[in-house]
């Protein structure tokens, strides 16, 4: 049970109204997450800008939702594992993409060291030693990727705290942090596939 309301989008007013109608015009739905959100429409619209500008930068969708996985379960976030392994599944993340990527690994080598560094930058509190950020440049990365690395770490961070704080109720097929994901439903049709 939510310890913060999830806010019904049929009866949401104002700016709440308004970012969840764009919400619901680009997903199809508002998730609970959303719902959550929604009592702050600063916060709402806070996640929503930042989440849009990083969808422009370097890192791709798929790579972001597979930051968005280590994050989650480093985090043990129930909620943003279930709903990134459901996006992920859409944007074309097999399943053992899915779960390499909640033990932060990747058969891609810079994927790969992307997701060392976010898992890394999670567990240290950004405090990376010097031998994180060489094995990151190693691989390839650049300096515009590593900074977009921990944006996405800190977007995710604060998803993955708000649904602590609120233990928001999981609108997708469950996937519980530590146990191996279950093959993610593609329709979000509310099975428990």
């Amino acid at each position: 049970m939510n310890r913060i309301p999830q806010l019904d989008p049929a009866t949401a007013s104002g700016k709440t109204q308004q970012l969840f109608d764009g919400v619901k015009a680009k997903l199809g739905i508002v998730p609970n997450l959303f719902r959550v959100l929604g009592n702050s429409p600063a916060a709402l619209d806070a996640y929503l800008g930042f989440s849009g500008a990083l969808a422009g930068g370097v890192l791709n969708g798929r790579v972001r939702e597979q930051i968005a996985l280590t994050v989650a379960e480093t985090n043990l976030c129930g909620y943003c594992l279930s709903a990134h392994t459901f996006i992920g599944g859409k944007l074309g993340l097999t399943e053992k993409d899915i779960t390499d990527a909640r033990h932060a690994t990747a058969s891609s080598d810079q994927t790969d060291a992307i997701l060392k560094l976010a898992r890394n930058i999670v567990l240290q509190r950004g405090e990376i030693g010097d031998a994180d950020l060489k094995a990151a440049r190693s691989a390839g990365l650049n300096d515009a990727e590593i900074v977009e690395v921990v944006a996405n770490v800190a977007i995710n961070l604060f998803t993955n705290y708000v649904n602590h704080v609120a233990r928001t109720v999981v609108d997708f097929p469950e996937v519980k942090p530590g146990e191996p994901a279950a093959t993610a439903c593609t329709t979000h049709c509310g099975c428990e596939s």
